[in-house]
Order: C-alpha cells, then structure tokens, then sequence
C-alpha cells in the first residue's frame, strides 16, 4: 500500500458553544450542540432542581434516559441512578461512560455543565 493511500487528510475545523449550532432547552436547562469533525458534540447546562425524569422525560417520552453518554464534567454535582440501582455522584474534572437506561439529577445549589461527546445528538429531542 502506497503513503498516499495511507495518509488521511483531516481539515481544520473550529467550533464555540458561545454560538452552537442548535440549542434545545427545556425546564431547567438546555442542551447546547456544534457540529464539528462530522459529528455532534453537546453541552448540557443543568439548573438546581434539574431531574431528568421530571424535566426531560415528559420530552423524550420515555421511562429511563435512553441515551449512552460519554461526558466530561465541568461545574456542579450530577448524581445518576443506572437501571439496576447503581448510584454515583459525578464531580467536575471527572468522566463517566452511562449506558442507557438512566436516571440523573443536580445535587445542591451549583448549576451542572457537562460536555457530551456521545448521547448529546439526540438530547431532549421529541419522539
């Protein structure tokens, strides 16, 4: 196999949530999406009081939050309880990798940012 065939060409791209491509907000929060690198990346913003199965099921009409996320946190506490029963608290400067089938909520008086690089496409979109 020749370099050329090799070799794949990447274009420089640049993207700012200070300007998304679309925002979708709901009670309580909104999720901000860019498009870039053929995909879509997404960053929530969650007010205290967020629940998603009091403020996003009644949008995605589903019992669980069906979306698998692979997210960085950034500021507040998200506590998220997974289908089987499992709970855990997500704290700024970690990632968490959720499956479907999920409950999520903020924990005390600091809005939650999250950065979604998957689950973020499809966030609070109606069925």
């Amino acid at each position: 196999m020749g370099t050329e065939q090799m070799t794949r060409r990447q274009t420089v791209e640049q993207a700012d949530f200070a300007t998304p491509d679309e925002v979708r907000a709901f009670e309580r929060g909104r999720a901000e999406i860019l498009s870039i690198g053929g995909t879509e990346i997404g960053r929530l913003v969650l007010e205290p009081g967020w629940r998603w199965s009091d403020h996003v099921k009644p949008v995605a009409g589903t019992e669980l939050c069906e979306a698998p996320h692979f997210q960085y946190h950034v500021s507040g506490t998200l506590r998220i309880r997974t289908e089987d029963g499992r709970e855990l608290d997500a704290t700024p400067g970690q990632v968490t990798s959720l499956p479907a089938g999920h409950d999520a909520w903020v924990v005390g008086d600091e809005p939650v940012v999250v950065v979604d690089w998957f689950g973020a496409s499809h966030y609070a979109e109606q069925p």
